[in-house]
């Protein structure tokens, strides 16, 4: 039978391939992802692909069309059902699969779906996703074959491996967990049973209709639930994830959020004491306090791309063995396999503060104090915004400013940072500035909008997104 299919092109994003279901996204793109990408596995030798997916409420009918494509291509398909994307990874890992994909929306709306997929212990992202859209149109597959399918039930060991690593003191936690109806919902009541301490799961049952709030823990809206529980409850810590609880949330025993770079000072501090002088990666939006605070504890802060396919390659390179985005995404290679993992990146937090005699809001408030904006993200075409950051580039080469090109242009100046860069994966710029007093804000603010102004763009709005951490 010959095969010949064409995606959305929106669907083909930077590190997945993600669309609204019945829209841009439909059942037969999911057996066309089967088709080449178990095409692109048979090429490369390789027999043998894992499956999962979350609790949308298009998943299963999606993987079912995905494990058919990937059986036309002759693959024997794992397939371990509903659960987070991390242990789709685990799987890819410990059974040591030529592939991968995991049928998730992540944090996008209900109506959202998509696919997030490894080749070997590899992330599958930029040129290999759009790769799958040309092979397809051309009908360049492997030979139509009858592969298999297992059903594999890999929960339990994945628990198992997480509790593992606890390694807390004598200290017991009250904890309270928000799953946001996601995908780790059934991992989740099974982890903290096993767990020293006192445990409270909120929206513990997976829901694709995502009830509660949106599953997305970086947004301070959606943690007003888990907020008021732990002040409710005095609890010790409160833990969110997002849809496929690959990035993790979290609020202190005061009901304060600690934001991504903050959680990772937390980690990185424990880290290097077992690990002296290592490399420990951020992104480029991360607030130069945990630059600083890297290098204090020992460590050689790295600052790079964002993007989380991009930071498991720049770990697997440098032999980092911690890594975060302030998108929550924490990636752990000491102790752990090096992907992003937040019910992971949850037992060592934990078991940090079981360990520490004061309370996490005495860590947080012990940090230097800065104000920021968060990520202000605004409209600039795709063809545009990349020209757009290298006229910003240049400018600022000729005043000879203070710059990093590793992801757009990161500004340092005497008040603080400004930030500009463009999107990977939508037709918009990212700006975002931070300072030690509200003046200079103000003063990174307005340098930021001469440049766009300079490029014929309009003053990004600023208004009412101030923050302190």
């Amino acid at each position: 039978m010959t095969f010949s299919h064409k995606f959305d092109p929106t669907v083909l994003r930077e590190y997945d391939i993600r669309g609204i279901v019945g829209q841009t996204l439909h059942v037969a793109d999911a057996f066309a992802i089967g088709r080449v990408f178990g095409s692109v596995v048979a090429r490369a030798g390789g027999t043998r692909v894992a499956v999962g997916y979350d609790g949308r409420l298009t998943s299963p009918e999606l993987e079912r069309a995905l494990v058919d494509g990937l059986r036309a291509s002759g693959m024997e398909v794992m397939r371990i059902g509903c659960g987070p994307t991390p242990m789709l990874y685990y799987t890819a890992t410990t059974l040591k699969t030529d592939g991968a994909v995991m049928v998730t929306g992540s944090h996008n709306p209900p109506d959202y779906n998509g696919f997030k997929m490894m080749l070997g212990r590899k992330p599958f992202f930029g040129k290999q996703i759009l790769d799958i859209g040309t092979l397809s149109a051309a009908g360049d597959v492997v030979a139509d074959a009858v592969g298999s399918e297992q059903t594999v039930a890999i929960a339990n060991d994945y628990i198992a491996r997480l509790l593992s690593d606890w390694d807390g003191g004598d200290r017991l936690l009250k904890v309270v967990w928000d799953n946001g109806n996601g995908a780790a919902g059934d991992v989740l009541r099974k982890l903290v049973a096993a767990l020293p301490g006192e445990h409270v799961v909120l929206n513990g049952e997976i829901d694709g209709r995502f009830p509660a709030h949106h599953p997305d823990p970086t947004v301070p809206a959606n943690l007003v639930e888990l907020i008021a529980e732990v002040r409710k409850r005095k609890a010790d810590v409160g833990i969110a994830f997002d849809g496929d609880a690959d990035r993790i949330g979290l609020v202190d025993d005061k009901g304060e959020i600690l934001f991504g770079d903050q959680i990772m000072v937390v980690l990185a501090r424990d880290v290097l004491k077992n690990h002296p002088g290592a490399t420990i990666i951020a992104d480029v939006k991360a607030s130069q306090v945990l630059f600083d605070e890297i290098a204090k504890a020992g460590g050689d802060p790295l600052m790079w791309k964002t993007g989380h396919s991009l930071i498991k390659s720049k770990m697997a390179e440098t032999g980092s063995p911690l890594a975060g985005e302030m998108s929550g995404h924490i990636f752990f290679a000491d102790r752990w396999y090096g992907f992003d993992d937040a019910l992971y990146a949850a037992i060592r937090v934990l078991g940090i503060l079981a360990r520490m005699e004061d309370k996490l809001s005495a860590v947080r408030e012990a940090m230097p104090h800065v104000i920021n904006t968060p990520e202000v993200r605004f409209d600039c075409d795709d063809k545009r915004k990349f020209a757009v950051i290298a006229e910003v580039a240049a400018r600022l080469s000729a005043e000879g400013a203070k710059v990093s090109s590793t992801d757009g242009v990161r500004v340092q100046t005497d008040d603080g940072w400004w930030l500009l860069r463009a999107s990977n994966t939508q037709a918009v710029l990212v700006a975002r500035c931070e300072a030690s007093t509200p003046k200079g804000l103000e003063q990174l603010k307005a340098a930021l909008s001469r440049q766009l102004a300079a490029s014929g763009l309009g003053e990004p709005d600023f208004s009412g997104s101030t923050s302190g951490h």
